[in-house]
């Protein structure tokens, strides 16, 4: 959900950086935080998850609380959706935006309680996200808590991943074959004797089916050894952000800062159902009820032949014209050939149109296809 940034002086290491160390991984500065990158091979990696399934550290993540009677409505002014009518146990897609309708971050809000939401955000976009929200507090009676210190994040991804968490010894939650996707559900840990507390929720950035789960840092790693020593029967192996890359990528889901960005409205990026505008108001409505200008480019999946793939920033043309830009792009592990996401403009976006991919110097044909570019099997 959201790309490298400058890493500071100091890079910050997650609860998990011993685990990593022990398994070979190479490591990337990712958003100020020292990241395993890939364990073995990114393919190898991205292959498990499509098949089996993939351990990652997504530590780096924000979350933040919002806490108070009036937390609902709040977020309803705050985001780009309409969280107030979120049932506890549920959680959205949502979008913070500014005054001009541009994207400052894509989040995740879960409902933990009637009083209380957890704001997932993107760990470049964390101290965005935080002032952003603090601003817009001025009218509403709640209190946000910046929890991204305190607590760990462990996703398991994949066909296998139920099974693992259910062959954990010591891991439990209520009812992980009936939760639905976009759920949560308590989970806990036997640890020592201790019971430690685990939020379940049925979310991923892969496309596959898998959970991620939330838990105070100090527990994270007796955590993550217990579910690869139970899940490498079945498949499990520990992934790094490469894999998590091209799996985003095949699954067409945006990455910030690349598809997503201050520059970009919504509609642009194909997120224009993530915006309620019939709520009475919210930051960025008059932006994006007037929406973007007409010429505006567009998010569109390209498909390609041969094996040299497009990358972010690598020109689309139309003839001798540059009508977009790539913004990911990859050769798919899953599928075989090239793949990319691209702003085009409109006159461009129609699936089925045949564009060009400038390849450092060589035209590569591509075809407009649907999003996503590869969908689970039911």
């Amino acid at each position: 959900m959201t790309e490298p940034t400058s890493p500071p002086a100091t890079p910050r290491l997650s609860p998990l950086h011993e685990q990593h160390v022990a398994l070979g991984a190479s490591f990337t500065d990712f958003a100020g935080w020292q990241m395993p990158v890939r364990y073995t091979s990114d393919l190898a990696e991205h292959h498990a998850v499509r098949t089996a399934a993939g351990l990652f550290d997504i530590s780096h993540m924000a979350e933040i609380a919002v806490i108070g009677e009036q937390a609902g409505a709040f977020l309803d002014a705050a985001l780009a959706g309409r969280l107030s009518a979120l049932p506890v146990g549920r959680a959205k897609y949502s979008l913070v935006l500014d005054e001009h309708g541009g994207i400052i971050d894509d989040v995740i809000v879960y409902r933990v309680s009637e009083p209380e939401y957890l704001v997932v955000a993107n760990a470049s976009n964390r101290d965005a996200v935080v002032t952003a929200l603090r601003a817009r507090t001025a009218d509403h009676a709640v209190a946000l808590d910046d929890r991204t210190d305190a607590l760990a994040l462990i996703a398991v991804q994949g066909p296998a991943a139920r099974a693992i968490l259910e062959a954990t010894p010591g891991f439990s939650a209520e009812g992980l074959d009936a939760l639905r996707y976009y759920a949560w559900a308590p989970g806990a840990f036997a640890l020592a004797g201790e019971s430690v507390a685990v939020m379940v929720a049925r979310t991923g950035y892969t496309g596959e089916d898998g959970f991620e789960l939330y838990l105070d840092t100090a527990h994270a790693p007796a955590l993550w050894e217990a579910l690869l020593a139970a899940g490498e029967p079945l498949g499990l192996v520990p992934a790094g952000l490469a894999a998590r890359d091209t799996l985003r990528l095949e699954a067409g889901m945006p990455l910030y800062g690349h598809e997503l960005g201050l520059s970009i409205q919504p509609v642009q990026a194909g997120l224009g159902r993530v915006v309620v505008t019939d709520k009475p108001a919210f930051v960025g409505k008059a932006a994006i009820e007037a929406g973007p200008g007409a010429d505006a480019r567009v998010l569109v999946g390209l498909s390609a032949e041969g094996k040299r793939a497009a990358r972010a920033g690598y020109p689309v043309l139309a003839g001798d014209e540059v009508v977009g830009e790539v913004t990911s792009g990859a050769l798919s592990p899953t599928l075989g050939h090239p793949i990319a996401m691209a702003f085009v403009h409109p006159d461009h976006a129609t699936v089925g149109t045949g564009l060009d991919l400038d390849v450092r110097g060589s035209r590569i044909p591509a075809t407009v296809v649907p999003l996503p570019f590869y969908r689970k099997e039911a």
